[in-house]
Protein backbone atom coordinates (compact mmCIF):
# COMPACT_ATOMS: atom_id res chain seq x y z
CA UNK A 1 0.00 0.00 0.00
CA UNK A 2 0.88 3.50 -1.17
CA UNK A 3 -0.25 6.72 0.30
CA UNK A 4 -0.68 9.89 -1.32
CA UNK A 5 -2.33 13.93 -0.98
CA UNK A 6 -4.78 14.91 -3.05
CA UNK A 7 -3.96 18.95 -3.50
CA UNK A 8 -7.21 19.95 -3.28
CA UNK A 9 -6.45 19.58 0.16
CA UNK A 10 -2.82 21.95 0.22
CA UNK A 11 -4.27 25.07 -1.48
CA UNK A 12 -1.46 27.21 0.44
CA UNK A 13 1.61 25.54 -1.20
CA UNK A 14 1.74 26.32 -4.51
CA UNK A 15 2.96 23.01 -6.83
CA UNK A 16 6.99 23.37 -6.45
CA UNK A 17 6.28 23.80 -2.49
CA UNK A 18 3.90 20.43 -2.82
CA UNK A 19 5.82 18.29 -3.78
CA UNK A 20 8.71 19.50 -1.58
CA UNK A 21 7.30 18.98 1.74
CA UNK A 22 4.92 15.75 1.01
CA UNK A 23 8.68 14.24 -0.16
CA UNK A 24 10.44 15.62 2.68
CA UNK A 25 7.80 14.27 4.62
CA UNK A 26 7.77 10.65 3.02
CA UNK A 27 4.70 10.50 1.05
CA UNK A 28 4.88 7.97 -1.66
CA UNK A 29 2.68 10.12 -4.18
CA UNK A 30 0.13 12.82 -5.11
CA UNK A 31 -2.46 13.57 -7.08
CA UNK A 32 -2.83 16.80 -8.81
CA UNK A 33 -5.82 18.78 -8.62
CA UNK A 34 -6.90 20.04 -12.21
CA UNK A 35 -9.97 21.63 -12.74
CA UNK A 36 -10.78 25.78 -13.03
CA UNK A 37 -11.24 27.52 -10.07
CA UNK A 38 -12.35 31.34 -9.20
CA UNK A 39 -10.20 33.52 -7.93
CA UNK A 40 -10.25 34.11 -4.27
CA UNK A 41 -8.36 37.06 -2.13
CA UNK A 42 -6.95 33.70 0.66
CA UNK A 43 -6.29 30.37 -1.03
CA UNK A 44 -8.97 27.34 -0.46
CA UNK A 45 -9.82 24.21 -0.57
CA UNK A 46 -12.24 24.76 -4.11
CA UNK A 47 -11.15 28.35 -4.44
CA UNK A 48 -7.82 30.71 -5.12
CA UNK A 49 -5.95 27.05 -4.45
CA UNK A 50 -2.42 27.25 -5.69
CA UNK A 51 -1.82 23.55 -6.22
CA UNK A 52 -4.70 23.61 -8.47
CA UNK A 53 -3.56 23.07 -12.23
CA UNK A 54 -5.99 25.10 -14.25
CA UNK A 55 -8.08 23.10 -17.13
CA UNK A 56 -7.79 25.53 -19.29
CA UNK A 57 -4.48 25.57 -21.30
CA UNK A 58 -3.72 22.45 -19.07
CA UNK A 59 -1.46 20.64 -21.76
CA UNK A 60 0.52 23.71 -21.28
CA UNK A 61 1.64 22.56 -17.99
CA UNK A 62 2.30 19.07 -17.95
CA UNK A 63 5.55 19.41 -18.58
CA UNK A 64 6.43 21.24 -15.43
CA UNK A 65 4.31 18.91 -13.06
CA UNK A 66 6.01 15.59 -14.69
CA UNK A 67 9.27 17.67 -13.80
CA UNK A 68 8.53 18.64 -10.49
CA UNK A 69 6.90 14.83 -9.18
CA UNK A 70 9.56 13.28 -10.53
CA UNK A 71 12.48 15.17 -9.06
CA UNK A 72 11.10 15.26 -5.94
CA UNK A 73 11.07 10.97 -6.36
CA UNK A 74 7.18 11.28 -6.01
CA UNK A 75 4.89 9.05 -7.95
CA UNK A 76 0.93 10.11 -9.43
CA UNK A 77 -1.48 8.12 -7.96
CA UNK A 78 -4.11 9.47 -10.32
CA UNK A 79 -5.05 12.85 -11.37
CA UNK A 80 -8.01 14.22 -9.49
CA UNK A 81 -10.32 15.57 -12.50
CA UNK A 82 -13.30 17.48 -12.74
CA UNK A 83 -14.45 16.77 -15.81
CA UNK A 84 -17.78 15.60 -16.16
CA UNK A 85 -18.75 12.54 -17.97
CA UNK A 86 -21.56 14.29 -20.38
CA UNK A 87 -18.57 16.84 -21.14
CA UNK A 88 -17.09 14.34 -23.85
CA UNK A 89 -14.03 17.08 -25.25
CA UNK A 90 -12.79 17.63 -22.08
CA UNK A 91 -12.71 13.80 -20.68
CA UNK A 92 -11.00 13.46 -23.78
CA UNK A 93 -8.53 15.73 -23.04
CA UNK A 94 -8.61 14.49 -18.97
CA UNK A 95 -7.79 11.40 -20.75
CA UNK A 96 -5.02 11.86 -22.86
CA UNK A 97 -3.16 14.04 -20.25
CA UNK A 98 -3.65 11.25 -17.76
CA UNK A 99 -1.16 9.40 -20.24
CA UNK A 100 0.91 12.02 -21.11
CA UNK A 101 1.67 11.94 -17.45
CA UNK A 102 2.02 8.30 -17.15
CA UNK A 103 -0.44 9.10 -14.52
CA UNK A 104 -2.54 5.52 -15.20
CA UNK A 105 -5.80 7.11 -13.75
CA UNK A 106 -7.89 9.82 -13.56
CA UNK A 107 -11.03 10.97 -11.77
CA UNK A 108 -14.25 11.79 -14.30
CA UNK A 109 -17.07 13.21 -12.20
CA UNK A 110 -20.82 12.12 -12.67
CA UNK A 111 -23.93 14.14 -12.53
CA UNK A 112 -24.73 16.28 -9.35
CA UNK A 113 -28.36 16.31 -7.35
CA UNK A 114 -27.70 18.65 -5.31
CA UNK A 115 -26.03 22.11 -5.12
CA UNK A 116 -22.99 20.93 -2.98
CA UNK A 117 -21.38 18.40 -5.05
CA UNK A 118 -18.37 19.48 -7.77
CA UNK A 119 -17.75 23.15 -6.96
CA UNK A 120 -21.87 23.62 -5.92
CA UNK A 121 -23.04 23.07 -9.40
CA UNK A 122 -26.22 23.51 -9.62
CA UNK A 123 -28.74 19.82 -9.89
CA UNK A 124 -30.73 20.22 -13.46
CA UNK A 125 -33.99 19.07 -12.64
CA UNK A 126 -33.56 16.01 -14.54
CA UNK A 127 -34.83 12.86 -13.02
CA UNK A 128 -32.62 10.62 -11.60
CA UNK A 129 -33.24 7.35 -13.77
CA UNK A 130 -32.86 9.55 -16.98
CA UNK A 131 -29.69 11.52 -15.57
CA UNK A 132 -28.48 7.61 -14.86
CA UNK A 133 -29.54 6.53 -17.59
CA UNK A 134 -27.89 8.92 -20.34
CA UNK A 135 -24.52 9.30 -17.69
CA UNK A 136 -24.57 5.13 -18.56
CA UNK A 137 -24.40 6.08 -22.05
CA UNK A 138 -21.20 8.50 -21.40
CA UNK A 139 -19.31 5.88 -19.85
CA UNK A 140 -19.65 3.45 -22.37
CA UNK A 141 -17.96 5.66 -24.33
CA UNK A 142 -15.68 6.88 -21.81
CA UNK A 143 -14.54 2.39 -21.74
CA UNK A 144 -13.65 2.86 -25.11
CA UNK A 145 -11.43 5.89 -24.99
CA UNK A 146 -9.68 5.25 -22.10
CA UNK A 147 -8.92 1.64 -23.82
CA UNK A 148 -7.83 3.97 -26.47
CA UNK A 149 -5.67 6.25 -24.49
CA UNK A 150 -4.20 3.42 -21.98
CA UNK A 151 -5.53 4.42 -18.85
CA UNK A 152 -8.58 4.28 -16.58
CA UNK A 153 -11.71 6.82 -15.54
CA UNK A 154 -12.43 6.39 -11.95
CA UNK A 155 -15.70 7.16 -10.83
CA UNK A 156 -15.84 8.81 -6.64
CA UNK A 157 -18.38 7.76 -4.68
CA UNK A 158 -19.66 11.41 -4.15
CA UNK A 159 -22.59 12.16 -1.66
CA UNK A 160 -25.20 14.29 -4.02
CA UNK A 161 -24.06 12.98 -7.12
CA UNK A 162 -25.65 9.83 -9.40
CA UNK A 163 -23.05 7.54 -7.65
CA UNK A 164 -23.40 8.29 -3.37
CA UNK A 165 -22.59 4.23 -2.95
CA UNK A 166 -20.76 1.45 -4.32
CA UNK A 167 -24.28 -0.20 -5.40
CA UNK A 168 -24.86 2.64 -7.39
CA UNK A 169 -21.82 2.90 -8.82
CA UNK A 170 -21.96 -0.42 -10.16
CA UNK A 171 -25.02 -0.36 -11.63
CA UNK A 172 -23.77 2.46 -13.72
CA UNK A 173 -20.11 0.13 -14.52
CA UNK A 174 -21.40 -3.24 -14.58
CA UNK A 175 -20.54 -4.73 -17.68
CA UNK A 176 -17.83 -2.69 -18.65
CA UNK A 177 -14.26 -3.60 -18.51
CA UNK A 178 -12.61 -2.82 -15.16
CA UNK A 179 -9.25 -2.65 -16.85
CA UNK A 180 -10.66 1.30 -18.00
CA UNK A 181 -12.95 2.30 -15.74
CA UNK A 182 -13.65 1.55 -11.98
CA UNK A 183 -14.22 3.20 -8.34
CA UNK A 184 -12.74 5.84 -5.92
CA UNK A 185 -14.03 4.54 -2.53
CA UNK A 186 -14.08 7.42 -0.14
CA UNK A 187 -14.76 6.90 3.53
CA UNK A 188 -15.57 10.35 4.39
CA UNK A 189 -17.51 10.64 1.50
CA UNK A 190 -19.78 8.16 2.56
CA UNK A 191 -20.38 9.24 6.04
CA UNK A 192 -22.52 11.90 4.17
CA UNK A 193 -24.22 10.08 1.85
CA UNK A 194 -23.95 6.13 0.77
CA UNK A 195 -22.58 4.28 3.24
CA UNK A 196 -22.93 0.43 3.28
CA UNK A 197 -20.40 -1.98 5.34
CA UNK A 198 -16.88 -1.85 3.83
CA UNK A 199 -15.78 -5.16 3.27
CA UNK A 200 -19.43 -6.20 1.54
CA UNK A 201 -18.79 -2.82 -0.38
CA UNK A 202 -15.46 -3.87 -1.48
CA UNK A 203 -16.94 -7.62 -2.67
CA UNK A 204 -19.49 -5.69 -4.36
CA UNK A 205 -17.09 -3.65 -6.59
CA UNK A 206 -15.01 -6.67 -6.94
CA UNK A 207 -12.25 -5.65 -9.93
CA UNK A 208 -13.74 -1.94 -10.13
CA UNK A 209 -12.54 -1.03 -6.85
CA UNK A 210 -9.53 0.97 -8.28
CA UNK A 211 -8.63 3.40 -5.96
CA UNK A 212 -9.19 4.52 -2.28
CA UNK A 213 -9.95 8.28 -1.11
CA UNK A 214 -9.81 8.38 2.79
CA UNK A 215 -10.48 12.20 4.43
CA UNK A 216 -13.23 11.88 7.47
CA UNK A 217 -16.68 13.53 8.60
CA UNK A 218 -18.79 14.53 11.63
CA UNK A 219 -22.73 15.27 11.72
CA UNK A 220 -23.40 18.18 14.18
CA UNK A 221 -26.52 20.20 15.22
CA UNK A 222 -26.86 23.10 13.86
CA UNK A 223 -29.26 24.41 16.54
CA UNK A 224 -31.93 25.31 13.75
CA UNK A 225 -34.93 23.10 13.49
CA UNK A 226 -37.01 22.51 10.53
CA UNK A 227 -40.79 23.51 9.37
CA UNK A 228 -42.11 20.48 11.78
CA UNK A 229 -39.63 21.71 14.58
CA UNK A 230 -36.86 18.92 14.11
CA UNK A 231 -33.82 19.34 14.92
CA UNK A 232 -31.58 19.86 11.68
CA UNK A 233 -28.04 18.57 11.49
CA UNK A 234 -25.37 19.21 8.88
CA UNK A 235 -21.95 17.73 8.15
CA UNK A 236 -18.32 19.05 8.84
CA UNK A 237 -14.74 17.51 7.78
CA UNK A 238 -13.01 16.42 10.72
CA UNK A 239 -9.26 15.23 11.44
CA UNK A 240 -8.60 11.27 10.72
CA UNK A 241 -8.15 10.49 13.95
CA UNK A 242 -11.66 12.22 15.29
CA UNK A 243 -13.91 11.99 12.98
CA UNK A 244 -17.13 9.62 12.98
CA UNK A 245 -15.42 7.21 10.60
CA UNK A 246 -13.07 4.43 11.51
CA UNK A 247 -10.01 4.84 9.47
CA UNK A 248 -8.77 1.09 11.36
CA UNK A 249 -12.12 -0.43 10.50
CA UNK A 250 -11.99 0.72 7.03
CA UNK A 251 -7.99 -0.35 6.87
CA UNK A 252 -9.25 -3.85 7.97
CA UNK A 253 -11.44 -4.08 5.74
CA UNK A 254 -9.61 -3.15 2.88
CA UNK A 255 -6.65 -6.29 4.21
CA UNK A 256 -9.74 -8.54 4.27
CA UNK A 257 -10.27 -7.76 0.60
CA UNK A 258 -7.01 -7.65 -0.60
CA UNK A 259 -6.40 -4.20 -1.84
CA UNK A 260 -2.78 -3.08 -2.02
CA UNK A 261 -2.77 0.09 -4.11
CA UNK A 262 -2.83 3.88 -3.60
CA UNK A 263 -4.61 5.45 -0.37
CA UNK A 264 -4.99 9.25 -1.14
CA UNK A 265 -5.71 11.55 1.51
CA UNK A 266 -7.60 14.73 0.99
CA UNK A 267 -7.73 15.73 4.75
CA UNK A 268 -10.18 19.54 4.64
CA UNK A 269 -9.81 19.95 8.78
CA UNK A 270 -8.11 22.66 9.85
CA UNK A 271 -7.75 21.91 13.03
CA UNK A 272 -3.86 21.67 12.36
CA UNK A 273 -2.06 24.35 10.10
CA UNK A 274 -0.95 22.63 6.95
CA UNK A 275 2.41 21.04 7.39
CA UNK A 276 2.02 19.81 10.35
CA UNK A 277 -1.36 18.16 9.44
CA UNK A 278 0.04 16.40 6.30
CA UNK A 279 2.70 14.97 8.38
CA UNK A 280 1.03 13.96 11.34
CA UNK A 281 -1.81 12.27 8.64
CA UNK A 282 0.92 10.32 7.27
CA UNK A 283 2.34 8.95 10.68
CA UNK A 284 -1.32 8.09 11.68
CA UNK A 285 -1.88 6.45 8.00
CA UNK A 286 1.02 4.41 8.25
CA UNK A 287 0.68 3.35 12.38
CA UNK A 288 -3.07 2.84 11.32
CA UNK A 289 -2.33 0.65 8.27
CA UNK A 290 0.39 -2.05 9.92
CA UNK A 291 -2.29 -2.26 12.89
CA UNK A 292 -4.72 -3.29 10.47
CA UNK A 293 -2.53 -6.21 8.83
CA UNK A 294 -1.84 -4.10 6.02
CA UNK A 295 1.73 -4.21 3.93
CA UNK A 296 3.01 -0.62 4.30
CA UNK A 297 6.66 0.10 2.98
CA UNK A 298 9.18 2.14 5.37
CA UNK A 299 8.55 5.06 3.72
CA UNK A 300 10.60 7.45 1.75
CA UNK A 301 12.28 9.21 5.34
Amino acid sequence: MKFSVFTASTPEWEPEEAVQHLADQGWDGVEWRITDQADAAEPGFWAGNRATVPLTGMEDHLERIAAITGSAGLQFSGIGGYARCDNHADVDRMLAATARLGAGQVRVTTLPLGTAAWGNEPASGTPYPELFAGARRDFEWIAERAEHHGVKALVELHHRTITASASSALRLLDGLDPRHVGVIHDLGNLLIEGQEDYLPAFELLGDYLAHVHVKNAVWVNSGETDESGAAVFRNEWAPLRSGQGSVLQYFKALAAFGYDGWVTVEDFSTDLPLAERTADNLDYLRSTAALAGLSVPAGRR
